[in-house]
């Protein structure tokens, strides 16, 4: 089964909430892994827009929803967990936001995630991430902004033990930064082996750099049935 994916750095939807829900319902995802979400009241006028079922959580004292995971019907979030990352920074907390997905015959872990600003911190981020992804059970696809490049430490070492959507399938420009004249390639989609790539694409134009600062990443992947699962 065919299920589209989009990874995207939304800027706290401070470019719109209509510019970003325009350019995502035209390509209908299945499941969004978002980060830099705003405040609750910007995710939930998204998700209404497009048509997605959004869930969140934000870390004790802060207002602002960093990383949200949102499906499709007939998709649906069984559970989800938002993990901080071990040794983080105290005043902007960085974690991974983990759902498990649901539908008839089909099971999914989908994890959003925002990686730190300095390289110590984004390397142990991609520890804490693959520590995470090693102990789930079935297919899993985990997508973020790293905040670096695939030569970065922390992109290499998950590349080296995940999987690469872009890597593997992408067509045409792979940059994602800065959304105006993309630069940059630092938004991926990691899967593991319960997970076969078809194909991945930037969306570029001037619509999507109205939207906000990064580019969306839409990844199409299949998955094999889920063994005991019926609903």
């Amino acid at each position: 089964m065919r299920v589209r994916i989009l990874v995207y750095n939304v800027k706290a939807f401070r470019l719109g909430v209509r510019n970003v829900a325009t350019l995502v319902a035209e390509h209908a995802p299945d499941v969004a892994l978002l980060q830099e979400c705003g405040p609750r009241d910007r995710l939930r006028r998204f998700s209404g827009a497009v048509g997605m079922e959004p869930v969140s959580k934000h870390f004790l004292l802060h207002r602002s929803i960093h990383d949200a995971v949102l499906v499709r019907r007939p998709w649906r979030v069984i559970s989800h967990d938002l993990r901080r990352f071990p040794k983080d920074v105290r005043f902007y907390p960085r974690g991974a936001l983990v759902a498990r997905l649901g539908r008839s015959g089909h099971r999914l872990w989908a994890i959003s995630t925002h990686f730190g600003l300095s390289p110590g911190a984004r390397r142990r981020n991609a520890d804490e991430l693959v520590s995470q992804v090693l102990a789930l059970d079935g297919p899993v696809v985990a997508g973020g902004d790293l905040n670096e490049g695939p030569a970065g430490n922390a992109a290499t070492w998950l590349s080296s033990r995940l999987r690469d959507a872009w890597a593997e399938a992408g067509e045409g420009p792979g940059e994602t930064f800065r959304a105006d004249v993309p630069r940059a390639r630092i938004d991926y989609l990691f899967v593991n082996d319960g997970v076969d790539i078809e194909r991945a694409t930037v969306l570029r134009g001037p619509e999507a750099a109205a939207a906000s600062d990064h580019l969306p990443l839409f990844v199409d992947v299949s998955l094999a049935p889920s063994p005991g699962t019926e609903a």
